[in-house]
């Protein structure tokens, strides 16, 4: 018999793993899964267990109250006009995700690399043809104009439809565009007519509270999906939200309301209501917001510099919780232990070290670069919080056991480097 070949999802099979080996008791440093480590606000989880009686099936694209919540929330933090119209509710934005590259037929999908693990499996799923834009270190694993450009223009004529997928704060690079670069991948991406979707998950942890949606400057063709996984702290809970251009062809609404009632139905009604709690935009949450972002900040700061200290280049983080490490000055050391790409590179670190990297080549980067994600959540969130005025002294103790697991990496590489 034949079936469809679809590999799990690298972050969750790293997860799986790492927990495995916990279990046999081995010291696992667990840089692999990008869970948030913050609990959801007290007001939030209250409205949760006040919601348990819910049981009812909503409308596919979410409660009406709902939709209008996280419409008025995202044009406060966002400063771009949205209506409740716009404003489609999922359980979780992953099938949000994947009901937007099913809504489009035989299309083409830009996908620069690095990025998120699941674009390029969805994509194709859908029957698209992926086409991958190199980005390098050197640009900060940005997506250049030019470079979208050249890539655009390498497949003319065409006359399938043109999706360019951009993820930032990324995943898995904890970078940013500014307003500036944005404005300048705009030109393109407007004279080309690119639809765009636009993964702003970790917006509201922009380190600066500085992001920039391409909604607001791209309004006719892009479609942003967020969500409460990240900011909110309630990634198993599974709410996402998708917002769509003002004038979104009705075409496309009904593709993917017609997929949303074909597959999941709806959200489940409790976890609508308590999100409810969470899109009030009030000055509780803007101190819950802000203070993950300086926590982040801090302890993405201690991390980085451990992790340079080591011999791996690596930018600071701007957004989010990660960061990408280039192991290419290593590369010769690597390859004379029979290291040869980025997975035998993070399974030989996990066997000999305990420390759990993701490789960059799940992530779309070519294996032989040597590059892997690390994921800087493995601290106590809910303490942090407490602690978040004074975090800057305190960001070496919550980052306790990841430093060690840092230490271990830094060896590991000291001792490839000096074998012969």
């Amino acid at each position: 018999m034949a079936f469809m070949r679809v590999a799990k999802s690298s972050t969750l099979a790293l997860n799986e793993q790492s927990r495995a080996l916990e279990a046999a008791g081995r010291r696992v440093y667990r840089f692999g899964f990008g869970e948030s480590p913050f609990p959801p606000p007290q007001r939030v989880q209250l409205a949760l267990r006040e919601a348990a009686h819910r049981k009812d099936y909503t409308e596919v694209a979410g409660l009406p109250e709902l939709r209008e919540r996280i419409a008025a929330f995202h044009q406060e933090a966002d400063g771009y006009p949205i209506q409740r119209e716009q404003v489609l509710v999922a359980p979780g934005s992953k099938p949000l995700l994947y009901n937007i590259m099913r809504a489009f037929q035989a299309a083409e999908v830009y996908l620069p690399g690095p990025s998120w693990v699941s674009y390029a499996p969805q994509a194709r799923l859908a029957g698209h043809e992926v086409i991958p834009i190199r980005t390098s270190f050197a640009g900060r694993w940005r997506l250049r104009p030019d470079a979208l450009e050249q890539a655009l223009s390498a497949n003319e004529p065409s006359t399938r439809q043109k999706l360019l997928v951009l993820n930032y704060p990324g995943n898995p690079d904890g970078l940013t565009y500014s307003v500036d670069e944005l404005r300048a991948l705009t030109e393109v991406i407007r004279r080309h007519r690119l639809w765009v979707l636009s993964d702003e998950i970790y917006a509201l942890l922009h380190h600066r509270a500085r992001h920039v949606s391409l909604a607001s400057l791209y309004p006719e063709r892009t479609l942003v999906t967020t969500g409460l996984s990240k900011w909110c702290g309630a990634g198993g809970w599974r709410l996402g939200a998708l917002i769509l251009p003002p004038a979104a062809p009705t075409a496309l609404v009904d593709a993917l309301l017609g997929l949303g009632s074909e597959t999941y139905s709806c959200a489940p009604a409790p976890i609508q209501v308590a999100a409810l709690a969470a899109y009030e935009l009030d000055e509780e949450l803007h101190a819950f917001l802000a203070a993950q972002r300086r926590i982040l900040r801090a302890i993405g700061a201690a991390v980085h510099a451990a992790i340079r200290e080591t011999g791996c280049r690596v930018h600071a983080p701007q957004g989010g919780f990660y960061l990408l490490l280039d192991f290419s000055p290593c590369a010769d050391a690597l390859r004379r232990q029979g290291i040869d790409d980025d997975s035998q590179l993070c399974e030989r670190l996990l066997a000999d070290s305990g420390v759990a990297l993701l490789p960059g080549g799940a992530f779309g980067l070519p294996g032989g670069s040597y590059t892997a994600r690390l994921a800087y959540v493995d601290f106590a969130g809910e303490a942090a919080l407490q602690e978040a005025e004074n975090i800057e002294e305190k960001a070496a103790s919550y980052a306790a056991k990841m430093l060690e697991g840092i230490e271990a990496l830094g060896n590991w590489l000291r001792q490839l480097n000096s074998s012969r």
